[in-house]
């Protein structure tokens, strides 16, 4: 193996296995923080400067960037809604939540989201590994790919093992292409941005907004949708059509 690629391959191959483990031992709700020590040591180990990792508020494009990551998920989930309830799947009644709970559950994982995903999920894909993938030599284009299929390949454990999680296993596929997909558009608003900030405040308000108004697994969210295979913004086609469609027009303004 050409030496420069082992700190990728053996990075994701301990972020899954770390993640797996803790996952299949009952500890899911904090899996995602095996990644900070990952981040930490692989980070010291190829002494990357912190604008390599992207730990900064940006340097190209800024207030575009930030923009379209607070826009993207708003505008996405308020279309999935919107065809939801034009088609008679919206049913509010449903919902587990009282109305002022589900606006503070909004807030809180928004909230804290962006911190921790800074320091893990973004920190580590779109931070590090972004930057290790760069220093083998890797196109932009390909460090865009191969770290989002490796931040999608590091969920399986979260929707396959006994999580909490858990959608059925038909929704698993449309998942994982989904997971690929936002991995994408986060990588593509770090890459004009080069700040993995912008990546996490996006993260926080995509993971307000999914999980608190659409559910996750079984549970049914706020908006009391039952239909997530087909309204879903992460296990729905719907949503996969609306990401991809995103994507593609994300690609072409990083083209520009």
């Amino acid at each position: 193996m050409n030496r420069p690629w082992m700190w990728p391959v053996f990075g994701v191959a301990a972020a899954i296995a770390a993640t797996s483990t803790m996952d299949a031992t009952g500890a899911s709700t904090f899996s995602s923080l095996a990644l900070f020590p990952l981040l930490a040591i692989f980070w010291y180990a190829q002494h990357f400067s912190p604008s390599e990792i992207g730990f900064s508020w940006g340097r190209s494009r800024v207030a575009q960037c930030y923009a379209i990551a607070i826009v993207y998920p708003v505008v996405v989930m308020a279309i999935l809604a919107g065809v939801a309830a034009l088609t008679g799947a919206l049913d509010p009644a449903a919902a587990p939540h009282h109305k002022t709970s589900a606006w503070l559950s909004l807030l809180l994982i928004t909230g804290t989201t962006i911190p921790i995903a800074l320091i893990t999920e973004e920190g580590f894909f779109r931070g590090w590994l972004w930057a290790s993938l760069r220093r083998t030599g890797a196109a932009p284009a390909a460090t865009l790919i191969l770290s989002s299929v490796a931040f999608a390949l590091w969920h399986w454990s979260a929707v396959l093992l006994p999580t909490g999680y858990n959608p059925p296993l038909a929704q698993v596929p449309t998942f994982m292409l989904n997971a690929v997909t936002i991995g994408m558009i986060w990588g593509m608003l770090r890459k004009v941005s080069g700040s993995i900030v912008v990546s996490s405040v996006s993260h926080g308000v995509w993971n307000g907004l999914a999980y608190v108004l659409f559910g996750f697994g079984s549970n049914v969210g706020a908006l009391g949708i039952a239909n997530t295979a087909l309204y879903g913004p992460e296990v729905g086609v719907a949503g996969l059509a609306l990401n991809l469609a995103v994507a593609a027009l994300l690609w072409k303004w990083c083209a520009s």
